[in-house]
């Protein structure tokens, strides 16, 4: 038996189900950035005197640094793949990605929306990372690593799209179509994802914190609205490689590094 509304599936502990996705992924990503932010802030210097380093090298050798960075990489989506195949499980007769407006139906509307949504919310979010920096309560972030190869554009590239990924699917599309099964009203839905999102990316800072829960509230507006995660993907995406493989190539001439 289900919801004919929702298709939550009866038998099955959804609050004990969302637990466990969160605390393999991103739940458990918000209780090491908040302790990091606590640390980083007890240090001398306090926040402003401290960097976050985003996409840092994992091996002196380049060999392994690759192996290293692509197995990262990969492993990060395995969450991803849980959550769509428990939301599968539901009894609706739509597959999970046209259910979550995964699918390529509709890759026009998908792709202006999401370029719209990347100018949106990427200027604003500069402004309170500046704006954190001055303040003192945000780190120097600093996205891409010293050393770089010929292959370190493209591996920033797959980091963003799953960054992109791991984050609309599991916030977005997995949690908030689980708090709604279980009667959450919109807002609360909307506000629960776009908190877990701020609590994340705490390591970087209290600006980059409330700079990402904004955009979980634009963003979780948007899914409620549209019922598609394809244009947030696809807007994180383009602002993660615009940050990434920015500041690897600009850095220097801006005065970034």
């Amino acid at each position: 038996m289900s919801s004919p509304a929702t298709g939550r599936p009866a038998g099955r502990n959804l609050t004990v189900e969302v637990w466990i996705v969160l605390g393999l992924s991103l739940g458990a990503s918000g209780v090491y950035a908040v302790v990091s932010l606590i640390r980083k802030a007890t240090l001398p210097g306090g926040l402003g005197g401290q960097t976050a380093t985003l996409n840092a090298s994992r091996d002196d050798r380049e060999v392994f640094d690759f192996v290293y960075q692509v197995l990262g990489i990969g492993f990060a989506l395995v969450p991803v793949a849980l959550a769509l195949y428990l939301l599968s499980l539901d009894p609706v007769k739509e597959r999970v990605t046209e259910r979550l407006g995964l699918d390529r139906h509709h890759a026009r509307f998908d792709a202006l929306w999401g370029m719209g949504l990347a100018a949106v919310i990427g200027l604003p979010g500069l402004g309170l990372y500046g704006i954190g920096r001055l303040l003192g309560i945000t780190a120097q972030i600093i996205p891409a690593p010293d050393i770089s190869y010929w292959w370190t554009v493209p591996v920033l590239i797959l980091a963003a799209l799953q960054n992109a990924i791991l984050e609309e699917v599991v916030v977005i599309g997995y949690l908030m179509t689980r708090l709604r099964q279980k009667s959450w009203g919109v807002a609360a839905t909307i506000v629960t994802a776009a908190a877990l999102r701020g609590s994340y990316h705490l390591y970087q800072g209290v600006g980059p914190g409330l700079g990402n829960f904004a955009m979980g509230l634009v963003f979780g507006y948007w899914f409620h609205r549209t019922g598609r995660v394809m244009p947030l993907v696809i807007a994180h995406t383009i602002l993660d490689v615009v940050a990434f493989v920015g500041y690897l190539l600009l850095g220097d001439s801006l005065g970034l590094k």
